[in-house]
């Protein structure tokens, strides 16, 4: 600060003199250690757009675990046949595997933004249509089926445009913490969505709807609320370049290790679309005990993604990365084997902290990788991928299920997971020998 110095002249009149006194620099460095104990994903919150965007994409997620819960279980509760459970999924895909290259594709021409919005008002007519369907007491599944396939258009054109987004809403410097925060959020969903589904069907399926198209009325405004994005392109657009995710990715050989390794364990390994028959044949337990189960996964991973989201993965990216895909496959095992509902929970919370490293180093890989221009179709490609791994999966367990029963088809699984972990650290080296992150690519060569 300036400090004055004054004197008295013969008139009596004072003279100021200012004199620059140099900054005290004890009081420096507490700004820089604010600023570096400051963990990424505060730091990545304090940006209003990127916050808006987090939180809607949390209460649209939190519809959609809700529905996804109580969707399995009225399935059920109509049939009681495990390879209805498995044709949810397949309904869901079906329109999602063929929709999503055009929605890449969509996500790097046109606003970001305006495609979530538009894609979670498509989502709140499906929750309507399921509240109505409930409401006047409809019992035919197969209307439920074609519900079901108007989730998966939804998520065809939001899955894309929603994992490019995230990069063009805060700094490079706070990526990690921006995904980090964004896992997190969307964990804490996938807790609170099957635990509230749980406690609603207590009052009834209809109560369960009526909340999910609450929260996706809540998640329109939210994202309509953002600034427009758009992808930083002006070339104009080929033939070529609708398949131009595809060839980036397999040229990306850790990328395409992290994609599709995660795709082969879930597609095994994934138990979640038998919960309702698991709870009511297995382990005998009610919708309270259908909830805990499906929310524990989301328990284990909310509790790493906090962590990651304190300190990130820096070093040793492939072996987390394998580790974490390994003891996801184990705890399905472990599962198919239980008898207890407590032990499922909890190897169910194990299970979710182990898939949560994998999806943190998946997810890393694929935004740094990527440049800005393509980053839709790459972005398609990967919710491609989890698509296959979780609607497929579901078809998969569904109906190996009903052919050898729900334990063996668990059990096969993990043991299917692991082969694959397996393989693939002889397929791919580089993903194996991974250790720091790559730096972002901000442009395309």
């Amino acid at each position: 600060m300036p400090s004055e110095k004054n004197s008295s002249r013969a008139d009596g009149t004072r003279r100021y003199q200012l004199k620059y006194a140099p900054p005290n620099n004890s009081t420096t460095p507490s700004f820089n250690l604010i600023s570096k104990t400051t963990s990424p994903a505060r730091q990545a919150l304090s940006h209003p757009d990127f916050a808006r965007y987090a939180y809607g994409r949390f209460a649209a997620t939190l519809a959609w675990q809700m529905i996804d819960v109580v969707l399995g279980y009225q399935v059920w509760k109509l049939t009681h046949n495990e390879a209805y459970l498995g044709y949810i999924g397949l309904a869901q895909f079906l329109p999602f595997v063929v929709l999503l290259l055009p929605g890449g594709q969509i996500a790097d021409r046109f606003d970001r933004r305006l495609i979530i919005a538009l894609a979670y008002g498509l989502e709140l007519v499906a929750a309507a249509a399921l509240l109505v369907f409930t409401l006047t007491g409809q019992s035919e599944v197969i209307l439920l089926f074609f519900i079901a396939a108007l989730l998966g258009v939804g998520r065809s054109f939001w899955a894309p445009a929603g994992q490019a987004m995230v990069p063009n809403l805060v700094p490079k410097e706070l990526l990690a913490g921006a995904i980090s925060f964004n896992t997190l959020l969307f964990t804490i969903a996938t807790i609170t969505g099957p635990a509230v589904a749980g406690l609603t069907l207590i009052l009834g399926i209809d109560w369960s709807y009526g909340i999910a198209v609450a929260l996706l009325i809540a998640a329109m405004f939210l994202i309509v609320g953002l600034k427009p994005v758009r992808a930083k392109s002006s070339a104009e657009w080929h033939w070529s370049d609708f398949l131009g995710g595809f060839v980036f990715v397999w040229k990306k050989k850790p990328v395409l290790g992290a994609i599709s390794l995660d795709l082969f364990a879930v597609l095994f390994g994934g138990v979640v679309a038998l919960l309702p028959a698991y709870a009511d044949k297995i382990l005998h337990v009610d919708t309270i005990g259908l909830g805990l189960m499906r929310a524990a996964p989301g328990v284990g991973a909310a509790i790493v993604a906090f962590w990651l989201g304190v300190r990130p993965i820096t070093r040793h990216a492939g072996t987390w990365m394998f580790g974490g895909v390994a003891l996801f496959g184990l705890c399905m095992i472990t599962v198919g084997l239980s008898t207890s509902l407590w032990l499922s929970v909890a190897v169910l919370a194990v299970a979710g902290a182990g898939d949560m490293v994998s999806v943190f180093v998946r997810g890393m890989l694929v935004q740094l990788e990527t440049p800005d221009a393509i980053r839709g179709r790459v972005s398609a490609v990967n919710a491609m991928f989890i698509g296959a791994s979780n609607e497929l999966g579901q078809f998969r367990a569904g109906m190996q299920a009903a052919w050898m029963g729900i334990v063996p088809s668990m059990i096969w699984g993990g043991v299917c997971t692991l082969a694959v972990v397996g393989s693939y650290l002889g397929l791919f080296p580089q993903l194996r020998k991974l250790d720091k992150f790559p730096e972002p690519v901000i442009t395309q060569g």
